[in-house]
């Protein structure tokens, strides 16, 4: 029962709807105020306004959009580090350990038409004089 329990939680659509809900409710939060705080604030400086959200030219606000899209750039870095990247580590170390992934290439080897197809073009190449 928990081997069943283990496979289900290590299967991909688990994972990715634990970093979906994880990149969303936990690091939106912290990268939000982060860029809200601290980046916002130091790019606007650099351009006079008070932050990113009030810089415009002509009236098109395109300051909220650099912060989004900032804001983005870092939770999507930081769920992958954080989660993405350890979580590939982990199931490439254990499909090591109990020898997936190594059948596969061992099955294209071993595939009897490719053998056939290999010794009919080997002997064609034998048989026949080269012009």
């Amino acid at each position: 029962m928990l081997t069943g329990f283990k496979n289900f939680i290590m299967k991909g659509n688990v994972v990715d709807l634990a970093v979906a809900v994880v990149m969303g409710a936990a690091f939106g939060a912290v990268v939000t105020s982060i860029v809200e705080g601290l980046l916002t604030p130091l790019i606007g400086r650099l351009f006079n306004a008070k932050g990113i959200e009030e810089m415009q030219w002509e009236g098109f606000m395109y300051g909220s959009v650099i912060s989004s899209v900032i804001s983005f750039l870092l939770v999507g870095a930081s769920i992958y580090f954080v989660v993405v990247l350890p979580m590939n580590h982990m199931i490439e170390r254990r499909n090591r350990r109990l020898g997936i992934g190594t059948e596969v290439k061992e099955e294209a080897a071993e595939d009897p038409q490719i053998a056939l197809l290999t010794e009919i073009r080997d002997s064609l190449r034998s048989g026949s004089p080269r012009a």
